[in-house]
């Protein structure tokens, strides 16, 4: 690994205070787009920095995911598939360089073009782009795909096409698309939509495919085998139309890539340690520490590599439905958080070896600041002061036990907050207003073992408060079916953040979300000062404004008490069979979606 890896970012940032003096002179066609400043790749790069052009082709690859899935349609809003399905088959009119911030280079498209103010952005496809099939992807093929999934897809890809003016041909091989709205995080949005073939869907349901058939991708990955809830296997079509690009050069270099699913995580790692997967991904750092001294680790036929990474930590734990009562009362959330004997929980989880995410954007230059808002920050959240949580302008900070079992001092404090609340003890148990006794319910997914484990640490602190803590441990079908309902009191959340957030911000706590069933909003965020920073996020031109107003989102999410935080995933920490390797260089985004698999290969071993 090269030592300059983290020099990377001072590249990026130095692009981004450039941005606010850069622009498109005039609208002309480029080899790809960034969202702040120029591309760092020219036109004729022969590979993204983080590949391995000489990477050798073959081998399989199997890795393992709990649970199951029901569809093979990883576009559709029902049903659950294997999630690397739409990262595998699926390619969109540009890929993104996880080396920088926010860029994108043409894929399907050999040439984007966008105006000064990004208000429509125009593609050009490329005559040998394929879909798998042999066919050509066509303008009408792009054009369906926007609308199909913006009116029939899954919730993700409709908040887009709710933002587009006008979607027209322009040509023979390109197409433009205009706006309605000023966001100029749009056109690299639309460079990422995936792109499916039109005529495969002519007379069918195109939400009720299931595991019928898989939708036809430009990918170089095809669905070969399956069976339902068990596997999934994927081969490299020799064919791929792509494989000469210098986008893919030193990618996708296994020949067979497969899933195999299991009841739960202690399973799953049980079979990788039998010799059944190649690959496994640990989030625990002590358990990387003390569980990896079975034989084929110390014979060397198993390696544990690390894989730094500067991307912000995200936010990982508990989330709270604020749309119930009594968890609609910051009072209540923050006695519950007072009550979340973190320090004990991380040394009895971890060995106290992972440090605790601090806000959505820590570990990144995006987050917000200790201490008061002051500046730009305090300027766009002082127009809301009377509606902002507490300590929003003061700023807040998790509360902290003193590390022992007991943790007197904050449920001493939890129990003030919530008497203040409302609630109060009776024969044992807190009780509400109307007297019922407050039992709070967390919704998992089978195999959690991790969360189910804090789960218990937690629900011993609660019964001291006279609260009842239970646990919900359901298939996929039913996790998913549930957290699209909301139908839960607290349940995990994992949301990655990007050095560049934007339109995703409104999916996971935007108000229109709130209520809206299958949205990733999972706490029922409703801020009007959330959404006017998402909107500042998305519609300023200077790199310092952007920076305050993500800021700013970072302390209304925090002082929200929307989220019980956990420990960050401060490195990535990947065991394998050693006949997997990657290259030295790493991406400043890390064990990130783009690295494995994509630029990893298999080697055969001397011996």
């Amino acid at each position: 690994m090269k030592p300059v890896f983290f020099q990377i970012l001072k590249v990026v940032t130095a692009g981004i205070a450039l941005f606010g003096g850069v622009h498109f002179a005039q609208a002309e066609s480029s080899h790809g787009i960034a969202m702040y400043g120029e591309p760092a790749l020219p036109p004729d790069f022969v590979s993204l920095p983080y590949a391995n052009p000489d990477a050798p082709k073959g081998g399989k690859v199997v890795f393992g995911n709990t649970g199951g899935f029901d569809t093979l349609n990883p576009f559709a809003q029902k049903g659950t598939p294997p999630w690397q399905l739409r990262f595998w088959g699926y390619e969109s009119l540009m890929g993104r360089s996880w080396d920088e911030a926010f860029t994108l280079y043409g894929l399907l498209a050999e040439s984007v073009e966008v105006p000064e103010d990004r208000s429509w952005v125009e593609f050009t496809l490329r005559p040998e782009a394929k879909f798998s099939d042999g066919s050509p992807v066509t303008v009408a093929d792009v054009i369906w795909s926007y609308e199909t999934l913006g009116t029939q897809g899954h919730l993700r890809y409709r908040g887009f096409w709710n933002k587009i003016a006008e979607i027209k041909q322009t040509g023979p091989a390109s197409l433009r698309i205009t706006f309605n709205t000023p966001d100029r995080e749009l056109a690299l949005i639309a460079g990422l939509r995936p792109i499916l073939k039109k005529a495969q869907w002519q007379g069918k349901d195109f939400s009720a495919s299931g595991l019928s058939e898989a939708p036809i991708g430009t990918g170089a990955y095809v669905v070969s085998d399956f069976e339902a809830g068990r596997y999934v296997s994927l081969r490299r079509n020799p064919d791929y139309w792509g494989q000469n690009l210098g986008f893919r050069a030193g990618t996708q270099n296994f020949d067979e890539m497969r899933i195999d699913f299991f009841g739960d995580q202690t399973v799953l790692f049980e079979a990788f340690k039998a010799g059944e997967l190649t690959t496994y991904r640990e989030f625990n750092a002590d358990k990387w520490a003390s569980a990896y001294s079975f034989p084929a680790v110390t014979k060397g036929d198993i390696v544990k590599s690390e894989i730094p990474h500067a991307r912000p930590t995200g936010m990982t734990g508990l989330a709270f439905n604020t749309r119930r009562a009594p968890l609609d009362d910051w009072r209540v959330r923050e006695a519950l958080l007072l009550a979340f004997n973190f320090e004990y929980i991380n040394d009895t989880a971890t060995g106290g070896a992972q440090p605790r995410i601090t806000s959505y954007f820590s570990n990144s230059d995006l987050g917000f600041l200790p201490g008061p808002a002051a500046g730009q920050v305090n300027a766009y959240l002082s127009p809301f002061a009377e509606d902002l949580p507490p300590d929003t302008l003061e700023g807040y900070s998790l509360p902290e036990s003193d590390g022992t079992k007991r943790n007197r001092r904050n449920l001493r404090r939890a129990a003030q907050l919530l008497s203040q609340a409302g609630l109060q003890v009776e024969d044992g148990q807190l009780r509400r207003p109307d007297g019922s006794p407050l039992v709070l319910n967390v919704l998992l997914r089978q195999g959690d073992a991790e969360m189910k484990s804090i789960i218990e640490i937690y629900a011993r602190a609660l019964e001291r408060l006279g609260i009842t803590l239970t646990s919900d441990l359901v298939d996929n079908a039913q996790y998913v079916g549930r957290q699209s309902e909301f139908d839960f009191d607290l349940t995990r959340v994992r949301r990655e953040l990007s050095l560049s957030p934007g339109n995703e911000q409104r999916l996971y706590w935007g108000s229109d979300g709130a209520n809206q069933p299958g949205s990733r909003n999972l706490m029922g965020v409703r801020s009007a000062a959330v959404d006017a920073m998402i909107t500042r996020m998305l519609t300023v031109e200077a790199p310092e404004d952007f920076t305050a107003a993500t800021r700013a989102l970072d302390r209304l999410l925090m002082a929200g008490r929307y989220v019980i935080p956990i420990w960050s995933f401060d490195k990535g920490r990947i065991a394998h069979v050693k006949e997997l390797a990657f290259p030295k260089y790493l991406p400043l985004y890390g064990d990130r979606t783009g690295f494995l698999p994509d630029v990893w290969w298999y080697q055969q071993s001397p011996d």
